[in-house]
């Protein structure tokens, strides 16, 4: 980290995490001079799904969850950026406290439950930027007390199609009741077939993708697998947050409920990355994401199968200047193995990575 990044995490780590994460949107809604993006680099141009991605690495959702600011965080270096999750109606998430930085283990638990203004509060916004380029994925969820889950991602694919480079169904949180279930194949089919029957009807039809937790044993893995392949979808992101609390130094805050994501996450989801990769095949678009704090580690994500990586917990340890870092390495490592492209580099690892044991 430069001076400049000690000082600006030193501040904001002087406020409750929740406060911290307001003021950083805020500075990039008034497009203060956070960090400066690297230049661009053809060899790490990636192709996927019909997308030309400037580089790779992403910024997760979770952390744009209104799309408030999708083009000031691709200003920062991000080839892409994912907003959400989004809920049909305005929800306000869980109860406070919500958010716990266990800084030991430079990871994070939260329970916030897809606290976020709404599909119209985002689908505004986001049809302002029409025409600005860019590539700016959508993540839909269902709300908390929905009657019907499923017509919620429906309603979502019909409402942001238009205006998303991809779509991304999560149905992966755990700080939403229930929601996990519907990972279960029975439940998982009906889901898939209704959202691409959704995107078939739509005025657009970008591609889907389908965010899966890390807290999956094998025989759920094939099932997702078997379905996401007979439905036809796009890609898939690997991973959500975990329940685990295995091998944490926090122990004070280990018991705090919710889905721990940072540094602690990262064997655990590409383990799972390069299983569903297996079981997917070379041709099936995967987004790696758990643990991804550097150039070392996302190029890891790659090596087990990662098309794309993403990012989020890490930028709250590492500052606005870690994504033009990591982009930075990843054009020096292609300097050194003097590749043509970072395509070379995947699956090089995904053998060795799809051999670690889940339990």
């Amino acid at each position: 980290m430069s001076v400049l990044d000690r000082i600006g995490q030193k501040l904001l780590f002087a406020f409750d995490p929740e406060t911290a994460h307001g003021m950083s949107i805020a500075a990039l809604r008034c497009g203060l001079p956070v960090a400066s993006p690297p230049p661009p680099d053809a060899r790490l141009r990636v192709g996927v799904c019909g997308l030309d991605f400037p580089n790779p690495l992403g910024m997760a959702a979770g952390y744009d969850k209104n799309a408030e600011v999708p083009d000031a965080l691709l200003g920062l270096g991000f080839g892409f950026a994912e907003v959400g999750t989004i809920t049909p109606l305005p929800q306000p998430g869980n109860p406070k406290p919500r958010i716990f930085r266990l800084t030991a283990d430079e990871a994070v638990i939260n329970r916030l439950g897809f606290n976020n203004e709404g599909h119209g509060a985002a689908e505004k916004r986001l049809a302002a930027r029409k025409g600005r380029g860019g590539i700016v994925g959508v993540n839909i969820g269902a709300n908390k007390d929905s009657a019907d889950r499923i017509g919620d991602y429906e309603r979502g694919v019909a409402r942001f199609a238009p205006h998303a480079s991809y779509l991304t169904v999560n149905i992966s949180s755990p700080n939403t009741p229930g929601l996990r279930n519907m990972q279960a194949r029975e439940q998982l089919g009906e889901l898939l077939s209704r959202v691409m029957a959704a995107r078939a009807a739509a005025s657009a039809q970008p591609p889907v993708f389908l965010k899966i937790a890390p807290d999956l044993v094998e025989a759920e893995l094939e099932d997702i697998a078997a379905e996401v392949a007979e439905k036809k979808i796009d890609g898939i992101i690997v991973s959500n947050t975990t329940l685990s609390r295995a091998g944490l130094r926090s122990a004070g805050l280990a018991g705090e409920t919710g889905g721990l994501s940072g540094k602690p996450l990262f064997e655990r989801s590409t383990a799972v990355l390069a299983k569903m990769r297996k079981l997917l095949g070379p041709e099936m678009a995967i987004i790696g994401v758990g643990g991804v704090d550097s150039a070392e580690t996302a190029l890891e994500k790659i090596r087990a199968g990662a098309d794309l990586v993403q990012l989020y917990t890490g930028m709250i340890y590492a500052g606005p200047a870690l994504p033009g870092r990591i982009v930075a390495g990843m054009a020096r490592f292609a300097d050194r193995e003097r590749l043509t492209s970072l395509r070379a580099l995947r699956d090089t690892a995904s053998a060795r990575w799809a051999s670690k044991s889940l339990s």
